[in-house]
């Protein structure tokens, strides 16, 4: 598939979970009004919505296969879909704290602690993981718990969370290329290949092929940290639509660090055919195959 035809299929993800988004922020009336704003400041501040794209479009890719039944509805899959988006917002809102990456710019606007204060921000951030696992809580129970419990191993201490704490401790210190893998695999990696397995296991895949998605999300995340480090050092902030140079200057434990410009930008196009041909060993050959392939493609070849 096109790249251009990948573009204009997410930009109609996007808005179809967008509206889920709203409407599942709007649930609960009281929620105070300041904290609401600024939930929804980071919420909508102009996402790519990758991790509801690759949940969905896994899903779609899997459901190909008329041997196979879903274990749930799209719609109830695009529910999940926005409890990932909600889960990837909080981690943006609390890395960007100044106890943290103190970033001041999120997607070209400023970030939550900017816009409103940082306690508010730490709220926010709290606010949306909660409501994240309320909304999976609700998917139905043949496949909430498995769904869950990966969910929370992937975001929680052995995982998003603890490769926040190996960041923090990694910066301006001797790191090697295992290390940084290590960082990218719990920090990034992780999450993106729980979107994946959870659209996998909505599917109604079977344990094999979940296992294989799940190989194949660490792969494709790890790619896309990678780019992520490659283009800190490439592009602007106006491409970035964020601080550019920010991992440079604090001695981020990174690729381009360890092993330059060019080494880096190998091991990451490697991590990324790797995830791609394990990937495609598992799906059936059709337009939803097509379409999360290119999608997948674009993360770790994209130029912002």
């Amino acid at each position: 598939m096109k790249p251009s035809a990948v573009r204009h299929a997410l930009a109609q993800e996007k808005k179809n979970v967008e509206t889920t988004l709203r409407r599942l922020l709007r649930t609960d009336r009281s929620i105070p009004r300041r904290l609401a704003r600024a939930m929804a400041h980071s919420l909508f501040s102009g996402g790519k919505r990758l991790r509801p794209a690759l949940l969905l479009w896994t899903y779609d890719a899997l459901r190909q296969d008329r041997r196979r039944l879903p274990a749930v509805a799209r719609a109830t899959a695009v529910d999940a879909a926005a409890a990932f988006e909600m889960l990837h917002t909080y981690s943006l809102i609390h890395d960007d704290l100044p106890a943290m990456d103190d970033d001041v710019l999120r997607r070209g606007q400023p970030t939550c602690h900017v816009a409103f204060d940082e306690g508010t921000a730490i709220l926010a951030g709290d606010g949306l993981q909660a409501l994240a696992f309320a909304v999976l809580a609700r998917l139905p129970s043949a496949v909430a718990p498995a769904v869950i419990r990966r969910v929370a191993e992937a975001v929680g201490p052995a995982g998003m969370v603890g490769g926040q704490q190996d960041d923090l401790d990694s910066e301006g210190q001797p790191v090697t290329a295992a290390v940084v893998g290590r960082i990218h695999r719990r920090k990034t990696a992780a999450l993106i290949a729980a979107a994946m397995t959870a659209g996998a296991q909505l599917a109604g895949a079977g344990t094999g092929i979940v296992t294989r998605v799940h190989e194949a999300g660490i792969a494709l995340g790890l790619a896309f940290q990678g780019t992520d480090d490659l283009l800190d050092i490439t592009a602007s902030s106006e491409v970035l639509g964020k601080s550019a140079g920010k991992d440079q200057a604090a001695g981020k434990a990174t690729w381009v660090r360890v092993e330059g410009i060019e080494r880096a930008r190998r091991r990451t196009n490697r991590h990324g055919r790797q995830g791609m041909e394990t990937l495609a060993g598992v799906l059936v050959a059709g337009t939803e195959t097509d379409r999360l392939l290119g999608l997948l493609r674009m993360l770790w070849q994209r130029d912002r």
